[in-house]
This record gives C-alpha cells, structure tokens and sequence, in this order.
C-alpha cells in the first residue's frame, strides 16, 4: 500500500477536527479501529469530510478491503440502489442509524459501522481495486470508476514535482474527498503536509472563514465556482497572510477572473495552480502556474511530470498516457472482477497544442451545438459573457439545436444584455437565444455545477 505507507512516514502528520478541535497524530489514527490486514471485501464509505470519515479511509485503507468513497449527501434512493447491486460487507453512513440486512458496531468511540449479516462473498473482487469513485456529472446510479493504489501514488507523485507542500502545511478538506480532486488533495497532503483539519463547511458559510483564522489555512483548493464566489464577496480584495497557495481544478476559469487572481498573488505573493483532470486519471493530469494565468482562459498548461498529451487527428480529442490512469468502469458486482488498465484515455475534450508547448481546451465533444447548421460551442459563449459581464456565473445549454438557453442566477442583469453580447460577439439574432433567471445554480456532489440536471430539467420545461 504505496499511498499509506507515505503517510505513515509522514510521522508529524495531524489530524484535527475543525469543529470540536480534537486532534490525533497519524501513528495513532490509522490502526485505531483494530482491523485485520488481510480480510477482503468492499465498503460503502460515505463521506463528510469529517474526522471519522477519514479514520475509517485510512484504516481500511491499510486492509485488502476495496473502499468505495462516495458521498454522505447521495439521494437515499441512489445508495439503496448501490447497495442492492454491490452488497457490500461494511457500510460507514453516519446519517442513518439502520440499513436493512446489517446490524451496527461500534468499532472506536467515534466510529459506527454497519455490518453486513451473515456475509457471504459472491465474487473475487480482483485486488488492484483499491478506490472506487463516481464519475463527475453522473445522474442517476453512479458510474464508479476503478483506480488501483499504483495509479493513485503515481499520480500523487507526479503532482508533489510541482506543488509547493511544506511540512509546516496546515491543510481544510474543503474539496470533499469522494471528488477525484478531493481525494487527489487529501492524498499528496497526507504525504507532506503538517496538519490537516477535517471540516464539512464551505467558503458560503462564516463558520468556514472563522475556522480559517483559526488553524491558519495555507492553501485553498476549489472549482470554478468557488473563485467565482470568492470574486463576489471581495475574498481577492484584501490579504489572507497565512495562505501561501491555492489550486483549481474542474473547469476553466474566465478570462478576467484569472487576470484578478493573477494581480491578487502578486499583489500578496502568493502561488496559484490551474490544473486539469479526470476520475479516470486519479486526479490531476496538467497544470498551469501562476504567471501561466495570463495565457488564453482555455489553456490547462502541460503534462504532469510522467505523462504526455497528443490529439486525435480526426476528432481533436485530448489524449492522455500515465500510469496513473483507472482499470476500468464497475456499473455491477461482477464487474469488480476485473481490472485492465488502458494505454491511453480519451478525455471527451478537444483541444489544440500551441507554439509554446502549452495544451488548450476548445469544448466537450459533447458540448457541441448546431444551430441552423453552424457548429457553436457551448464553453465558448460561456466564456465571452462571463468576460464581457465581469463577476457573473452564466450557463449555457442546448435546445434541440434550435436556441441557446442562458442561465444567470444574478436578478441584476438585465437579460437583454446577455443577448446583445451573443448577437454582437457570435452574430447570432437574438430570436434563438433564451434567457432564464434561477434562483441559484444546483451543485453536484463535488462541487461543480451540475450540467446533466439543468439539460434535464431545461428539456422537461420546453
């Protein structure tokens, strides 16, 4: 187990609850639950973020178990329906007190789990299988992808060539870690960080920023979203002095937003990391650093350090090769008998490759609209209006190729503007743009907005 090993020898490592301020160094946390290293089986961890979530992580993790991580807040209906098809031997789920078919045990004083009755092993789970997590953006019953414990620490490795993690670090699980990029944060930070402070609170909430002041936070990790809300509140406006870096993952960030967090670090001197990734690579595949802010807003950087990008010639779509890439996609228990590791991944995205070596992303291939026969890209119009209307979120979806229908969650916007702008920069008539005021934008379970409900809903209100 390459990952705990390295954090285990990480031994100043802390552990500190952020609401109680309860903390444990890693040497005791890891084997406190008294678990046999090798008993096999699956676990259904659902995850807050919260010291016990991470106790019962490592300590698995330490076993021949499988951990599937994924998150507290699924719909109930969603985790009854994963549990009927994967049956799994242990279920952490501090949310309910009773699952059907399992009994409780207390397996510390902080730790509940619910154990399966009369267990019965129904297939070999093949044991490469270390995480299981769901794919970003799914709807429905997650997809879970398969990622060993070699592809998780080469990952890790890669991305500790460029991040600046000291050992004095004192780190907010803030990204939670049944996202990739969570996970990805969690890892590395175990490996070389001084403390690391398990909360479920976010940036909306005073209690966050309270919690800040407090422990001394000297990094932040977020999508998109966040640094556009960290932009309205005026978080770019004044000095954090115990911050010495922040990362991003998820998405591209604007224009004039990465042009604000450029001036914001010089200005404070502090690190800023663009990154790209997918599940599927175990986290984070490029990055872009802070003076690498001013290049064009859809540029996500180079290759980490091992991996290597090419581009289809046919579709434009991004390639990437490391030995970092999943086994797999389980969507069965049988499916968790095997485990085959792809050369290559096909990252949905199209993108280029410019002069100066740095790779950008031009759309989803599946983000691509033909309206009256002309070929637009969705991520393109978001970017102009979140440029050309500063500090505002837009989203942007298809309808049957014949309108584009803009969301804003900002009432002072004058709609016709968002129109104009489309008109103007796109020479697109008004007539087949649709603009929509929500009262917020709905967030999937890492964070990111959450493009499959909206097209959804978006189709049952045409």
């Amino acid at each position: 187990m390459k990952i705990l090993e390295n954090v285990i020898a990480n031994r100043n490592l802390l552990f500190t609850d952020a609401s109680t301020g309860k903390t444990i160094p890693v040497g005791a946390l890891y084997r406190s639950l008294g678990l046999n290293p090798v008993e096999k089986g699956l676990i259904f961890l659902y995850n807050d973020n919260q010291l016990s979530s991470i106790e019962v992580l490592l300590n698995f993790y330490g076993t021949a178990h499988t951990i599937a991580v994924l998150g507290q807040k699924l719909h109930p209906e969603f985790k009854d329906r994963l549990e009927e098809e994967y049956h799994p031997k242990y279920i952490f789920d501090p949310s309910r007190e009773e699952i059907q078919g399992y009994t409780i045990k207390a397996f510390s004083e902080s730790v509940n789990i619910h154990v399966k009755k009369d267990y019965q092993s129904e297939v070999v789970i093949n044991p490469e299988i270390k995480i299981l997590l769901s794919t970003s953006g799914t709807t429905g019953i997650p997809k879970l992808v398969k990622l060993s414990d070699e592809s998780l620490y080469q990952n890790a490795l890669s991305i500790l060539q460029y991040m600046p993690i000291l050992e004095s670090d004192v780190v907010p699980l803030n990204v939670p870690i049944n996202f990739v990029y969570g996970f990805s944060i969690f890892t590395t930070n175990c490996m070389r960080a001084g403390r690391i402070v398990c909360t479920d609170k976010d940036i909306m909430q005073k209690t966050f920023w309270d919690e800040m002041e407090e422990f001394g936070y000297s990094t932040l990790g977020g999508v998109p979203y966040l640094y556009e809300n960290l932009n309205r509140i005026g978080f770019f406006r004044k000095n954090s002095p115990s911050l010495r870096y922040m990362t991003h993952t998820g998405g591209v960030i604007n224009g004039e937003l990465r042009k604000t967090i450029f001036s914001y670090c010089h200005e404070f001197e502090k690190q800023f990391f663009a990154q790209y990734g997918q599940t599927e690579a175990g986290g984070r595949m490029a990055y872009l650093s802070t003076d690498g802010l001013l290049e064009a807003e859809t540029s996500i950087g180079t290759p980490v350090h091992g991996g290597d990008f090419s581009i289809d010639p046919d579709t434009d779509e991004l390639l990437f090769s490391h030995n970092s890439i999943y086994g797999g996609y389980a969507n069965t228990l049988k499916d968790l008998t095997s485990y085959e590791q792809p050369t290559v991944l096909r990252t949905g995205d199209t993108a280029q490759k410019g002069k100066n070596g740095i790779y950008y992303i031009t759309g989803r291939i599946k983000r691509i609209m033909k309206l009256f026969g002309i070929r637009l890209n969705l991520d393109e119009v978001e970017f102009i209006l979140k440029n050309e209307i500063e500090g505002n979120t837009f989203v942007c979806l298809n309808s049957n190729d014949k309108k584009i229908v803009v969301l804003y969650d900002n009432p002072d916007i004058d709609p016709q503007i968002i129109t104009e702008t489309i008109k103007n920069k796109l020479r697109i008539n008004p007539q087949y743009v649709r603009t929509d005021l929500i009262e917020s934008f709905p967030l999937s379970q890492n964070g990111k907005i959450n493009y499959p409900l909206l097209q959804n809903l978006q189709h049952e209100n045409i």
